[in-house]
């Protein structure tokens, strides 16, 4: 059975950020015209007024401050409020893998690896801007590897449940060499004019190289294990689909975006995820207390908190439990991915981390390392 390390990573920030400032700005402005428009329903008590959002509001609901996004002037535009990005013709880079192959480059360079000795590509993400082909075949003529390529969707878990495709593939002697790309243009399927959520996404793409261990580079780092589990909740939902016009009633409706019950999310979430990190962990006979890091899912501050907390008994340094959400936003499944990029190569040899990722299904996952 071969051993399998991570031994490269890559990451794709989009041009753009927008401020809590900025964003509550427009938000603002969208509130005051559309009560302003519907001033007579309002006052005949037909239609609620929509009330106005804040900086202190965003800041302590998630801890974010910014986030990146693909197109900025479409989202602060209190008469669009959702990105405009042209269509492409179908002879041309899609948007999702122009962004992967930029990402992609980035951890092949990282990991010492040219593009033709990969084997498989992986996509893995929350939304595919099309059914097929598939983009991570696309991406993989791009980039020139071999090997085979396909699409998977775990919502924000998409990334760990990638890497144990990725794992497997290469303990299985199926693949030497695979790519789990995580391009997330989250600003697509977010809807700008709701107050309670219209700050939480961000736009990256992030990449991650696995391979069997003896022809990896030094500094690479180990996969101990890795485990997944799935629990179905409707508390984080997004209706939009092809079947969608079968009912013309629906088309556009609020449920086609991305809805969610956020405080019974954050009750239902962190001890499940506290929990699987634990008992993960007490698989292989190791102490939370021993994790030299906590790579976690960046959807929001307290969340990650919490979580660390129940599973340490105290509360987390930003050195044991990372944050990037704040420059970011929730980046879905390339949050954690994100962290361990940024915070991973201080680590020293035989140092242990842990990449945990959560979300939408319900779905957690966990991956153990091993700092070589």
């Amino acid at each position: 059975m071969q051993r399998v390390v991570i031994s490269g990573t890559g990451l794709y920030t989009p041009p753009y950020s927008i401020s809590n400032e900025e964003l509550v700005a427009a938000f603002n402005e969208y509130v005051a015209l559309t009560n302003e428009a519907n001033r007579a329903a309002i006052e005949a008590g037909d239609m609620a007024p929509l009330a106005p959002s804040s900086v202190e509001f965003i800041e302590k609901a998630s801890g974010i401050k910014s986030r990146y996004v693909m197109e900025k002037s479409g989202i602060l535009d209190p008469a669009r409020m959702h990105p405009h990005i042209p269509e492409r013709p179908n002879e041309a880079l899609s948007l999702q893998a122009e962004i992967a192959v930029a990402a992609a480059r980035e951890a092949l360079a990282n990991a010492g690896r040219r593009a033709d000795e990969v084997d498989a590509v992986i996509v893995a993400c929350s939304n595919m801007q099309r059914p097929y082909p598939a983009v991570s075949i696309e991406i993989q003529q791009a980039l020139g590897c071999g090997g085979y390529a396909f699409d998977m969707n775990v919502a924000c878990s998409s990334a760990t449940f990638g890497i144990e495709q990725a794992a497997n593939a290469i303990k299985a002697g199926t693949a030497r060499v695979v790519l789990v790309l995580n391009p997330e243009i989250c600003s697509g399927h977010l809807e700008f004019r709701d107050r309670d959520c219209h700050f939480i996404f961000g736009d990256v793409c992030t990449a991650v190289v696995l391979e069997a261990e003896g022809e990896a580079k030094a500094g690479s780092f180990e996969v101990l294990g890795t485990k997944l589990a799935t629990v179905f909740s409707n508390n984080i939902r997004n209706n939009f689909g092809f079947l969608n016009r079968f009912d013309e009633s629906g088309i556009g409706a609020r449920d086609k975006l991305f809805v969610q019950e956020g405080r019974k999310v954050f009750k239902e979430v962190c001890p499940m995820v506290a929990e699987h990190v634990g008992s993960h962990l007490q698989a292989h006979d190791i102490a939370p207390t021993d994790v030299k890091r906590y790579w976690l899912h960046q959807a929001n501050l307290a969340m990650n908190q919490l979580i660390v907390k129940r599973l340490l008994g105290r509360d987390a340094s930003l050195e044991e439990a990372p944050v990037i959400l704040d420059e970011y936003a929730n980046t879905s499944s390339a949050g954690s991915i994100i962290a361990f990029h940024k915070y991973s190569g201080d680590l020293a040899a035989g140092e242990l981390g842990v990449i945990s990722s959560f979300g939408a299904g319900y779905s957690v996952g966990s991956v153990i390392l091993r700092k070589l």
